[in-house]
């Protein structure tokens, strides 16, 4: 019974760390390899330990990471204490010693945060997010045959309705709902589901030269991915590479199509 109680635990540890993405990304940290230790003790403590891909990885980036991971582990429902730790990284010590202690970005840093917004990343990364998963189920639905104007027209019933096989749309589906949302807390649902990061609405007639736009953002999160994977790789000689995704290579040969995610 104690280790199916102390296996329970662990799923739902993982399942959380899971919801926790690389902010400049949006994809998971436990996808993209970055947590190296998990684990539950007998007492019901947590310890998480935590690598990214170069010694130098921007600072501001590794706080906001490990704050969101702070942030799910305050949300496992034994409410454990914890530990976090982040290894081989030039800030370290810093940042270690500040989300153990409860201290906000500026307090871990003091003269090095500068005059560094904080909430200005963060939205600035939401909008890199929103863009991204856009773009994947506008994509879907229009290889599912459906016209510009019959997507533009669209409002959260019909949208929840809609289904995908499984691959990029299908996985970004709710999470677009969730950006939608989140961005526009108090849209209604007879609303257009689909709108600019501004909220305005998109003519049909334009919906092709938005999506170009929207394909630059991805392609540049998705060539970030792959710099990190790279990185991970050649730094720790452990993360293998993962069928499907794009590497350095497709990106020079200019060979990356649009991403499929791995079939249930």
């Amino acid at each position: 019974m104690a280790t199916a109680f102390s296996g329970s635990r662990e799923n739902e540890l993982w399942r959380r760390l899971g919801e926790v993405n690389d902010p400049e990304l949006d994809e998971s940290i436990t996808e993209m390899g970055f947590v190296e230790l998990a684990a539950v003790a007998d007492d019901g403590g947590v310890q998480v330990e935590f690598r990214l891909p170069t010694y130098w990885c921007s600072p501001n980036f590794a706080f906001l990471m490990l704050d969101g991971l702070c942030k799910a582990l305050d949300q496992l429902s034994w409410s454990p204490a914890y530990r976090v730790k982040l290894h081989d990284h030039m800030f370290a010590e810093e940042v270690n010693r500040g989300i153990e202690g409860g201290k906000a970005f500026g307090e871990i840093f003091g003269e090095l945060a500068g005059d560094l917004d904080l909430a200005g990343l963060r939205e600035t990364f939401a909008m890199k997010a929103f863009k991204r998963r856009q773009e994947a189920v506008l994509r879907g639905l229009r290889q599912h045959g459906l016209t510009d104007r019959e997507i533009l027209g669209m409002d959260l019933p019909a949208y929840d309705v809609a289904r995908f096989e499984p691959g990029e749309a299908a996985k970004q589906k709710p999470r677009y709902r969730s950006a939608l949302l989140e961005r526009f807390p108090d849209r209604r649902a007879d609303e257009p589901v689909f709108v600019t990061w501004e909220g305005q609405p998109i003519p049909a007639h334009a919906l092709s030269a938005h999506l170009a736009e929207l394909r630059g953002v991805r392609i540049n999160m998705e060539f970030n991915g792959a710099l990190c994977r790279g990185l991970k790789q050649t730094r720790y000689k452990e993360l293998d590479v993962i069928d499907g995704e794009p590497t350095l290579v497709d990106f020079i040969m200019d060979r990356v199509p649009a991403r499929a995610a791995p079939t249930a």
